[in-house]
């Protein structure tokens, strides 16, 4: 008997944008994403804009006899008018829940924190100096530089004065961060990272909902995938890449979530590093960001979710919001999907002990729901927290199986992250000039 033979690899999958003028259209404009090439025949991958605003994402099909604006706009109506289900996204669209107007939009700092990728973090500085926010400032923080190429970018060429330059030679990017905070200006300070293309109306719409709540302690934005080239890519997104859905969504201490009875230790739920802001003030009497979690320290992960709990635990709140677009140029190869299955799950459990050792008045509630949290964590490496909806390919099925040893190599990460926070921690002392 012949052994089966494995799923042959995905192939690459066009990023493209689709702009309804409303939820029954018709189609206004089609794209490609920023920076992507133009979409060929075959899987093509789409945000679809309704009014210029983020409201779903499509994957389909089509053939070179097809156009695939027209394809991919009727299957948007279908999705916005709700054939899916007994409450179409188009009334979901209507009833979003945005925060009322509050004013003019608070000052801001843009903080990216990078370590020896020039030509990314170009591209990304390119896409921050084009924002349409009134009032704000850049600050590039060179983590642990073994080069010079990072700072002659940012101090030489266009970005000279238009750009702030800022050196930590403490590696971590939790310590790159506490770097930024100190340096940064801001009444919000947003953080993404160089690995990413921001949408123009990014920071206003991620700066927006402070000036409307003022008990907003943290905000954070939509990530997309820039490009769906390797199967590398192709896979994580299909488990949810880093994306959180296209509803906004309100997080308060005061009023938990039903639907989430381990808030807010199921952080990563809340959003990611690439795209969040916090209100300066906020995040400096939480103290910071934890220098002895995060990529490039022993803990390999952690530092934005330990960020969102320490400012929910001070009673601020945080918000999700969809119109706060970032496109991310997710890792390519095998290895760098390795390495973030391990990084997720260590960061998971070191954000836990971080937070356990620096907020020991969250001890019962934590040990409380741990159980519960490591069962939910483990359940994530099925399904990778995304919003499910128009991802190439969907999880048990044969088009894209999540390897049964990206599954393990997530909970070896899980088991390490202690031991590498309480190492991380032995090295790290406290920030240099940083929060404290």
């Amino acid at each position: 008997m012949s052994r089966p033979h494995p799923p042959a690899p995905p192939r690459a999958v066009s990023v493209t944008e689709l702009e309804l003028a409303a939820p029954e259209g018709p189609v206004t404009a089609f794209r490609p994403a920023p920076g992507a090439p133009d979409p060929v025949p075959g899987d093509v991958y789409a945000l679809v804009r309704v009014a210029g605003r983020p409201a779903a994402a499509l994957f389909a099909h089509h053939t070179p006899d097809q156009d695939p604006a027209e394809v991919l706009g009727a299957l948007a109506v279908r999705r916005l008018a709700g054939a899916a289900g007994p409450r179409g996204d188009a009334e979901r669209l209507a009833a979003r829940e945005d925060p009322a107007p509050g004013g003019p939009a608070p000052r801001a700092s843009v903080v990216v924190a990078t370590r020896e990728r020039a030509a990314s973090l170009a591209r990304a500085l390119d896409s921050l100096l084009a924002q349409d926010h009134p009032d704000h400032e850049i600050v590039v923080v060179d983590n642990a530089p073994r080069t010079t190429a990072t700072r002659d970018l940012v101090t030489g060429g266009r970005y000279a004065g238009r750009v702030r330059y800022v050196r930590e030679d403490r590696p971590g990017l939790a310590a790159a961060h506490n770097a930024g905070v100190a340096a940064a200006g801001g009444e919000v300070l947003a953080f993404t990272d160089d690995d990413v293309v921001a949408d123009p109306h990014w920071l206003t719409a991620l700066t927006a909902p402070f000036a409307a709540d003022p008990r907003l302690g943290c905000a954070t934005g939509l990530i997309l995938p820039a490009r769906l080239t390797t199967p590398a890519q192709i896979l994580l997104e299909s488990h949810g890449g880093f994306a959180k859905g296209f509803a906004p969504r309100l997080y308060d201490p005061a009023r938990p979530p039903a639907d989430e009875p381990l808030f807010p230790f199921t952080a990563g739920s809340f959003g990611s590093g690439a795209n969040m802001a916090f209100r300066a003030s906020a995040l400096r009497r939480a103290g910071g960001f934890d220098p002895a979690t995060g990529t490039g320290t022993p803990a390999r992960g952690g530092d934005d979710l330990y960020a969102f709990v320490a400012v929910l635990a001070t009673g601020h709140r945080l918000r999700y919001t969809p119109d706060a677009l970032v496109w991310h140029h997710h890792r390519e190869t095998w290895q760098d999907l390795r390495n973030q299955a391990y990084g997720y799950g260590a960061g998971l459990t070191a954000y836990l002990t971080a937070t356990l050792l620096r907020r020991p008045a969250l001890l019962p509630a934590l040990l409380a729901r741990l159980p519960r949290g490591l069962a939910h964590a483990r359940a994530l490496t099925a399904a990778r927290g995304g919003a499910g909806d128009g991802v190439p390919g969907e999880h048990g099925t044969r088009h894209h199986p999540w390897p049964p040893a990206l599954s393990r190599l997530e909970r070896r990460g899980m088991l390490h992250g202690p031991a590498g926070y309480l190492r991380a921690r032995l090295t790290a002392g406290r920030p240099a000039g940083g929060p404290r």
